[in-house]
């Protein structure tokens, strides 16, 4: 079947258009998301200064006496995160150095796509692996630890994420030339020294790039902490204790028992402020180091 030219003349005029409201999509759903978060809070803050909001170390915008100090939360979020990284980030990247240096094509082909399985596991689930088998483990090493913790949470997190820095890791160090590790062979390296001292520098943007990208991602879960992590917004570095995060506060809050256009109402659009503009920097810095640390071949 062939097209005339007047029937492609017009699919060039309005094919165009179409991709353009496409792309136009993401933009305009961002700006929508901003406005009402900025909307809502503003409100929020004509009744809440932002001086308590910000620099408060109370939070309990629920019950007398009310407490609106955003610090609990943001050191709950950024205690799962801390556990989440700490044991996301070596592990990925040990896996991504065996597949991307010593793992055979073969291992290599079912692998890494079993690694990556992992993310497609809804965090529903990863939560009550959390609370039912993590927790009870722990506990028989801690035996003070409270059945909602930080560090059964954190952990779980750290394995979800896995499979970012492991794959993300592993194609920034695939994408090195052969050349630059047939040279260090050449001089004498071993496999070691060539992953180590060579395919890593070498692939340093893509990892660390990574590396922040699983942070925002773990600073964002929601299901995993509000099952596991607990609901007490305590100020605490101790990850053996209950605590609550910014998004399990949200889904607290969300659930439909508290008034429409209230202060603690508007406690979900301020904190959900402060969670967008973490992970919105978050992303400015994996882009900036991306950029900055990007070696061209």
């Amino acid at each position: 079947m062939s097209f005339t030219n007047k029937q492609m003349n017009v699919a060039d005029k309005v094919v165009p258009i179409l991709l353009f409201l496409c792309a136009a999509v993401s933009i305009l759903t961002t700006i929508g998301i901003v406005y009402t978060l900025f909307s809502e809070t503003i409100s929020f803050f004509k009744s809440v200064p932002i001086f308590d909001f910000i620099f408060g170390g109370k939070w309990s915008p629920l019950i007398e006496p009310k407490s609106f100090g955003i610090w609990p939360l943001l050191s709950g979020t950024f205690l799962i995160t801390l556990i989440a990284i700490l044991v996301a980030v070596p592990i990925g990247l040990a896996s991504a150095i065996y597949l991307s240096e010593y793992a055979p094509e073969r291992v290599r082909k079912i692998v890494k796509p079993v690694l990556e399985v992992l993310a497609g596991v809804p965090t529903i689930v990863y939560g009550y692996f959390a609370l039912t088998f993590v927790t009870p483990l722990l506990k028989s090493i801690f035996p003070d630890m409270s059945v909602f913790n930080a560090l059964s949470a954190g952990l779980v997190v750290g394995i979800m994420i896995i499979p970012m820095v492991s794959s993300l890791s592993e194609d920034a160090m695939s994408a090195v030339p052969k050349s630059l590790r047939h040279g260090a062979y050449a001089l004498g390296a071993t496999r070691f020294e060539v992953a180590l001292k060579i395919v890593v520098p070498a692939a340093f943007s893509g990892i660390v790039s990574s590396a922040v990208l699983a942070f925002s991602r773990a600073i964002g879960e929601t299901m995993i902490v509000s099952v596991a992590a607990g609901s007490t917004p305590n100020l605490t570095l101790n990850p053996l204790e209950s605590i609550q995060t910014m998004t399990a506060y949200i889904v607290q809050v969300s659930l439909g028992d508290t008034p429409h256009g209230s202060v603690e109402y508007g406690t979900i659009f301020a904190v959900g402020l402060t969670l967008f503009i973490i992970t919105f920097l978050l992303n400015i810095l994996a882009l900036y180091v991306a950029r900055r640390f990007r070696e061209e071949y």
